[in-house]
């Protein structure tokens, strides 16, 4: 019986995961729109010991057209030869420039206090962040930006295709990609609850006059989530924010194991919108409706119980295992030729759900070797 009480939350828990989904459910990823205009986007660039991967960053940028007024590469203290490859970069491109970000204030994140640095600085009517890990296709930050004027959004954001680093990545990565989808729905969507808001810094517009009036990013100064914030911010203020799927390519992670370390921190999204409750409510769903419907499917089945709860019980579980099947079937477009152990990554589902528990539970986060600043709670 108790396996019939376990199916049965995971019922009503798999039920709200649908209805946020069909709910999200008609919107269309970022297509060819109208001219952007010439100098319209100052694009900022965070960066921290970067040397391997902001060059073919900046490669790509320089590849974006007229759109782009100016490549601001906003350093926050890297040891490695990020400065040299950045100079490098400028000699080829004038638009590109190296900034050397002074030591961030007490209160502030390393990032959100670059972003902050980058966009003090522009004069562009856009502001858009590109991480150094990302390769923009050449029309996508246009495309975003008129997408944006065509429908009067303040921000926008790009949910980009992912190349795995390994095999294993190929498992844990979709299985914490879907706890996104299940909390929030699917991409290609304006949100107008500002807790239901889903942001992507690796690639991200917004207006420079929205950011400035509403102080978004000073109120993202220590989330462990600045992208979302900043987003949560402008939607509380009376902004529109999107969330399309475009033409960007990220490797955000070195292994499965940087992966299982780094991703978990930002991937709670929580900040001062989302209180514990809600957090912990969010994270029940996950647990129930998809990590542990395969789990009680197969001891079910082993069981062999015949009575009338075990075969409702089997038949809810097993309606769960196939709508998992379906979002794995849907974000197999979110990766780049990804390992064919990409297709058993449900069973990463248990350990995702507990990467995101520990993670939501800790109350001290390092990035790049640094202490983040602890976050207001909710």
């Amino acid at each position: 019986m108790l396996l019939a009480l376990l199916a049965g939350l995971e019922t009503l828990a798999g039920a709200r995961v649908v209805a946020r989904m069909l709910r999200t459910a008609h919107g269309a990823p970022l297509a060819r729109e109208a001219n952007a205009g010439d100098d319209v986007l100052t694009v900022v660039v965070p960066v921290l010991n970067e040397e391997r991967r902001v060059g073919a960053c900046l490669d790509a940028l320089a590849a974006c057209g007229p759109h782009v007024a100016a490549i601001a590469v906003v350093d926050g203290g890297s040891t490695d030869r990020t400065r040299e490859i950045v100079a490098t970069a400028a000699a080829r491109d004038g638009r590109v420039r190296f900034v050397a970000a002074p030591t961030a204030p007490p209160g502030w994140n390393n990032k959100a206090w670059n972003i902050a640095v980058g966009v003090a600085d522009a004069r562009t009517p856009w502001i858009g962040t590109v991480d150094a890990d990302v390769r923009v296709g050449p029309c996508v930050l246009a495309t975003a930006v008129a997408r944006a004027e065509r429908d009067g959004l303040d921000a926008l954001s790009v949910a980009t295709k992912q190349r795995l680093p390994d095999a294993a990545s190929a498992l844990l990565h979709p299985a914490l990609l879907t706890t996104l989808v299940y909390r929030n729905g699917l991409p290609n969507a304006i949100a107008r609850e500002p807790s239901r808001v889903l942001a992507n810094g690796q690639v991200f517009v917004a207006r420079r006059g929205a950011l400035q009036r509403t102080g978004a990013i000073d109120e993202a100064r220590a989330s462990r989530c600045e992208d979302v914030t900043i987003a949560r911010v402008l939607a509380a203020r009376g902004g529109r924010v999107g969330f399309f799927e475009g033409d960007a390519v990220v490797c955000m992670h070195a292994s499965w194991h940087d992966c299982a370390a780094s991703w978990p921190r930002s991937l709670t999204l929580r900040d001062a919108f989302v209180s514990n409750a809600r957090l912990a409510r969010e994270l029940a769903e996950v647990i129930l409706a998809q990590a542990l419907p395969l789990p009680t499917l197969l001891a079910l089945v082993l069981l062999r119980r015949r009575a009338r709860w075990a075969r409702a019980s089997i038949a809810c579980a097993a309606a769960l295992v196939v709508t998992r099947a379906g979002v794995l079937a849907g974000t197999r477009r979110a990766y780049v030729a990804p390992s064919p152990l990409y297709w058993l990554s449900p069973l990463a589902d248990v350990a995702a759900a507990a990467l995101l528990v520990v993670s939501a539970l800790r109350r001290t986060h390092r990035w790049r070797g640094r202490t983040l600043v602890a976050e207001r709670p909710a």
